[in-house]
């Protein structure tokens, strides 16, 4: 029985506009590299069609990030959850553009898909890049990184793998960083905030932020053994 789903949700369906563009896409190869949600573990090298590392990016927009990253990275498998179809006909989009083999998309909700679809030490690492801020005080609840979900991710990642979070919102960092830093199954890289590491591309977005002289945290966590 498929369960039913009693957290806040981090995100609110908004009825984007989907071009002519990314909705021939959607139609045309979300069935060869979409995977439909389901209340049953996911055999990942069957999803893929091999052995490789398995690298999860959870809410990943308009996908630039995640086709630049696996193009660069064609020995890794990405495993792309996003709730809104533009975004999602977007990155089929560069898919196709790019003939990335590499990635495969869950259009669903990224807790329920953890909880319900991924069989624990399965991946490789994580990358959860500019999640929604909810920066109004009454809607931080909102927010995906809370400890629940942290408690339940670390346990998808295999020994000495890793989480990726990068905010342009310092208030969102810090909470990240005590988040992460409290779960008692990761360790920090860094002593606080890490570098930006190669593999993460500078969006448009966060360039202009840049120079307007914005700030920008990534936290890079290690998944200790088990205690």
């Amino acid at each position: 029985m498929e369960q039913r789903s009693t957290h806040i949700r981090s995100y609110v369906l908004r009825q984007g506009r989907v071009s002519n563009a990314q909705q021939r896409c959607y139609d045309s190869l979300m069935p060869q590299y979409g995977i439909p949600y389901s209340a049953q573990a996911l055999d990942l090298a069957t999803a893929f069609g091999r052995n490789a590392p398995k690298i999860l990016e959870i809410g990943f927009g308009m996908g630039e990030s995640t086709a630049t990253i696996a193009a660069a990275h064609p020995e890794t498998d990405y495993l792309a959850i996003e709730v809104h179809t533009p975004g999602v006909g977007s990155l089929l989009k560069q898919i196709e553009e790019k003939r990335l083999g590499n990635i495969r998309i869950i259009q669903h909700d990224a807790v329920e898909v953890l909880r319900d679809m991924l069989a624990d030490d399965v991946l490789d690492g994580a990358h959860i890049f500019f999640p929604d801020p909810w920066h109004k005080t009454r809607h931080n609840k909102r927010r995906l990184i809370q400890p629940p979900f942290v408690a339940q991710l670390v346990k998808k990642i295999k020994h000495g793998g890793y989480i990726h979070v990068a905010t342009d919102w310092q208030d969102y960092a810090e909470q990240v960083l005590a988040v992460l830093s409290a779960e008692p199954l990761l360790q920090n890289t860094a002593t606080s905030y890490a570098p930006r590491p190669d593999y993460r591309p500078l969006t448009k977005f966060e360039q202009r932020g840049l120079r307007l002289g914005h700030g920008v945290w990534d936290l890079v966590f290690i998944r200790k053994e088990n205690l």
